[in-house]
């Protein structure tokens, strides 16, 4: 597999969707039990050290984007505490290695991010086994299809917006009081935020939530020297689909319909996060950078 500083047509540097991504998971579903499996950059990802000595916590480590998150920030120089379900531990244990392999501290910390308690925990843990933190990726999302609004039950708006929103607020106000001049928050929103599904009507609506938290985050907390910046991922190839994201008999087209004709991968939206979390962005605060295979976005 070519790595990616190699030039590609983008069109055809991974695959379209075909009936071969038709598949389910029970959520939160596990990286490795998809066909195809996504590509998290291990095999190519090459970090050049604009993280080193960094301090990260990403959230939803396991799988997907937060797991080429995490790889691409250990080779990169930063040491990451990994946050994801109990449930997703398989997962997990991978990406340990691999950060490991890269010469960097991995913590381990499975819980829940809907509990505040875990969300404090996980940004004290990083003061206590990284020394600090100041790199926060917030990643982890819950996204569950509902074709009726009659059928979308306010347990599941509750926990989508505890999942997407709250935990977004718990762990970002945690990370400010310790974080130093310098330090960088990355929020993840979507393509749904500007142009939502009908059946994700929740999972949208957090989705521009984030944006806008984040655009009046970016404002409070520059002086302190801390940026805040979003990343809007389109259709892309995760455990999230396969669990309950999309319906299965939409997944053999997902993301064909994109300008690009496919659906992007994972290690193909680690490279933004890279770039906010890096001084290489300095002078970027405030922005939505949309990662999603050419749809127009506002």
């Amino acid at each position: 597999m070519k790595d990616q500083l190699t030039v590609q047509d983008p069109t055809t540097q991974y695959q379209k969707a075909t009936p071969e991504f038709q598949q389910q998971q029970p959520a939160p579903g596990l990286e490795q039990k998809m066909t195809p499996k996504p590509d998290d950059g291990s095999s190519t990802y090459k970090g050049t050290g604009r993280l080193t000595g960094r301090k990260a916590v990403v959230t939803g480590a396991d799988s997907g984007i937060g797991r080429a998150v995490a790889i691409a920030y250990a080779r990169e120089g930063a040491d990451v505490v990994l946050s994801y379900l109990p449930e997703e531990e398989a997962d997990a244990q991978e990406v340990v290695k691999l950060v490991e392999e890269a010469g960097r501290k991995a913590v381990a910390l499975p819980g829940d991010i809907k509990d505040e308690a875990y969300c404090e925990q996980l940004i004290s843990t990083a003061v206590e086994q990284l020394g600090g933190i100041d790199i926060l990726a917030n990643i982890a999302g819950m996204q569950q299809f509902v074709e009726d609004i009659a059928e979308l039950t306010t347990e599941q708006f509750d926990a989508t917006f505890k999942t997407n929103v709250y935990s977004l607020f718990w762990l970002c106000k945690a990370a400010v009081k310790h974080m130093k001049p310098g330090s960088t928050i990355i929020n993840t929103s979507s393509i749904q935020a500007y142009s939502p599904a009908p059946i994700l009507l929740d999972y949208a609506t957090t989705k521009s939530a984030i944006n806008t938290f984040s655009k009046a985050l970016a404002q409070q907390v520059a002086e302190k020297g801390i940026r805040v910046n979003v990343v809007a991922p389109g259709p892309v190839w995760t455990p999230l689909q396969v669990s309950g994201g999309q319906p299965v008999e939409k997944l053999k087209e997902f993301g064909n319909t994109t300008p690009l004709s496919r659906p992007g991968q994972p290690a193909e939206m680690a490279p933004a996060y890279v770039f906010l979390a890096s001084p290489e962005s300095s002078y970027i605060s405030g922005e939505t950078l949309n990662a999603n295979g050419g749809m127009p976005t506002p």
